[in-house]
C-alpha cells in the first residue's frame, strides 16, 4: 500500500551561490520539484510514496530519478523521454534575500507527460493524491492532471494540493488564478503561503481559510506565514502555530517540506479530517512548523529534510 502518491514536475535547481566579476551568477545544481520535495519528507517520517511525471533521458533526468530512489521514493511511474531535455531552473537572489525564477521549460520534460503515460494502478494503491499547479501551466500535462485529479477523486483517495505559484510560467496572472481555483476546489487538504493568499485574494489568513473551507469545500486550511509560523483551519477548529528561532541560509524547498511534515502527521492521526480536533491540529502545525524552519539552516531542498529526532528536540524544547 503506497500512502501518498504525487503528480507533477521534476527538474534541475540551479542555485545562485556567488557572482564573478562581470555580474554573472556561479551555480549549484540539486535536484528540484516540489512534489519531489513533498514525498521526500514524507519518507523521511516514515510514510510510503510514489512519483509520476516525466523527465528527459539524459544525465539530469538519470540523476533525478536516482535522487528519488535513494530517498525511498517509488519510481516506476516516472517516464524517461529520449525527445525532451530534463526542464531546468535557475535560482538567483536580490540584495534583500529574495529568490528570483527562470525556467529552461520550452518545453521541458515534465510539461510533456501525457495522459497515457499515467500508471493508474499506482493511484489505485495511494491513500492520498497530490499535485500542484506546475502541472497544469501547459499541454500535455494539464490534461494528464485533470485525469489523474478525477480518476482519485472518483475512487475517494484524499486529495491534496499546493498552488505553488511561480508566476514566470503563466502566461498571465488571470489564467495562473483560474487554474489554482481549479485545482483549490478538487481538494480535501490545501496548503498555501501567505503570498499565494495575498495574490489569490488581497486578505488575511482568517479570512483566506474561511474561503477556502465555505467556498472550496476544503477540509483542512493550512496557511504558511513565513517566520511568524502558520495558521490552520478546519469547520471546527482554528490554530496559529508559530515555529523555532533559526538562521535561515537558504528556503529552497521550506514550503514543501511544511507540506510533507503536516501530512506524515495527518496519516499517523489517521481521522476522518471532519473529526479533527484542536489537539490534532497542534500536532499537525507545531510538526511542520518546526521541520519547515530546521531545514532553512541547511542548503538545498531534500538535503535539508531534518532527522524526525532533531523535530522532536526542537518540540521537546519549546514544550510542544
Amino acid at each position: 500500500m503506497i500512502d501518498v502518491i504525487a503528480l507533477g514536475e521534476l527538474l534541475i535547481d540551479f542555485a545562485s551561490q556567488s557572482i564573478n566579476e562581470n555580474g554573472y551568477p556561479t551555480l549549484t545544481a540539486n535536484a528540484g520539484g516540489a512534489p519531489g520535495n513533498f514525498l521526500a519528507t514524507l519518507n523521511k517520517y516514515g510514510a510510503k510514496t510514489a512519483f509520476l511525471g516525466k523527465v528527459g533521458n539524459d544525465a539530469f533526468g538519470n540523476l533525478l530519478v536516482n535522487t528519488l530512489s535513494d530517498a525511498g521514493i517509488e519510481t516506476r511511474g516516472i517516464i524517461k523521454d529520449d525527445n525532451v531535455f530534463t526542464t531546468l531552473a535557475f535560482v538567483t537572489f536580490t540584495s534583500e534575500g529574495d529568490r528570483m525564477f527562470s525556467f529552461a521549460r520550452k518545453p521541458g520534460a515534465d510539461t510533456c507527460f501525457n495522459k497515457t503515460e499515467i500508471d493508474f494502478s499506482l493511484i489505485d494503491d495511494a491513500k492520498i493524491f497530490h499535485f500542484g499547479t506546475l502541472s497544469l501551466t501547459d499541454e500535455p500535462v494539464r490534461t494528464a492532471t485533470i485525469e489523474a485529479v478525477n480518476y482519485a477523486k472518483n475512487r475517494g483517495k484524499l486529495i491534496t494540493f499546493d498552488p505553488n505559484l511561480r508566476l514566470p510560467l503563466w502566461k498571465n496572472e488571470g489564467e495562473a488564478k483560474k487554474r489554482i481555483f481549479w485545482g483549490l476546489k478538487q481538494s480535501d487538504i490545501v496548503k498555501i503561503s501567505d503570498n499565494e493568499v495575498e495574490f489569490l485574494w488581497d486578505c488575511d489568513e482568517k479570512i483566506a481559510a474561511e474561503r477556502l473551507l465555505n467556498e472550496f469545500d476544503v477540509k483542512l486550511a493550512m496557511i504558511t506565514l513565513g517566520s511568524k509560523g502558520c495558521y490552520l483551519a478546519n469547520n471546527n477548529y482554528k490554530i496559529y502555530m508559530t515555529c523555532p528561532k533559526v538562521k535561515p541560509i537558504d528556503t529552497t524547498g521550506a514550503g514543501d517540506i511544511f507540506g510533507g511534515s503536516a501530512v506524515s502527521q495527518i496519516l499517523k492521526i489517521n481521522k476522518n479530517l471532519c473529526d479533527f480536533n484542536e489537539k490534532d491540529l497542534i500536532k499537525i502545525a507545531s510538526f511542520a512548523s518546526t521541520a519547515s524552519s530546521l531545514s532553512t539552516e541547511i542548503k538545498g531542498g531534500i538535503p535539508s529534510i531534518p532527522e524526525i529526532e532533531i523535530v522532536i528536540k526542537s518540540l521537546n524544547e519549546r514544550g510542544l
